[in-house]
């Protein structure tokens, strides 16, 4: 999706109102859960899972999937394809509704790190799990909670507060959420 805007928006493909239209179609907008009129109807639902597929320019789209390929590949030692799928989903969601309860942005929401934080948070679940299984301190998890916070701060501070970090937060938590989820639904089966 992003290559096309870029092109459009070098004039080599369509024209350059292309990102214009895909934000005004696709991007999450906080103001459809409250009184706003949404494009068509369904947008206000389809927006929880759309804005994952928009970026604000090739770099956010190169981080995003810098960090994709690094956190399925530590997923992929815990959990199946399907599971990390599901993550992935619930946590775009839940980073969505966090960003559209927590946020008074005029501004659309764009880019996948609502479910990347999803994959970090199920990440520092297993840690956490692992640890407290073994009677190890969890100290490690509390340092990289509190190093994602400081994160994104300076990031906030840095893009002048077009930093989603309600996204981020809501992420983390469902992805969270979710990983207790699945150990709970693999424990029963395994019984």
């Amino acid at each position: 999706m992003e290559l096309s805007l870029q092109a459009a928006d070098h004039g080599l493909i369509g024209t350059a109102g292309w990102r214009g239209l895909a934000y005004q179609y696709g991007a999450f907008w906080a103001g459809l859960l409250y009184d706003w009129q949404p494009n068509y109807v369904a947008q206000p639902w389809v927006m929880f899972l759309s804005y994952v597929l928009l970026h604000g320019g090739l770099g956010h789209l190169i981080g995003n999937m810098i960090s994709l390929l690094v956190l399925a590949e530590i997923a992929a030692k815990f959990i199946s394809q399907r599971a990390f799928f599901a993550i992935y989903i619930i946590s775009a969601v839940g980073g969505g509704l966090c960003f559209g309860l927590l946020s008074s942005s005029p501004q659309p929401m764009v880019g996948a790190s609502g479910a990347l934080f999803g994959l970090v948070g199920a990440w520092q679940y297993w840690r956490w799990s692992a640890r407290q299984r073994a009677g190890r301190s969890l100290w490690p998890i509390w340092n990289t909670i509190f190093w994602l916070i400081m994160l994104n701060a300076v990031l906030w501070a840095v893009l002048g507060g077009l930093l989603a970090w309600e996204t981020h937060l809501g992420g983390f938590i469902t992805g969270w959420i979710g990983a207790v989820a699945l150990a709970r639904w693999n424990s029963g089966l395994n019984r």
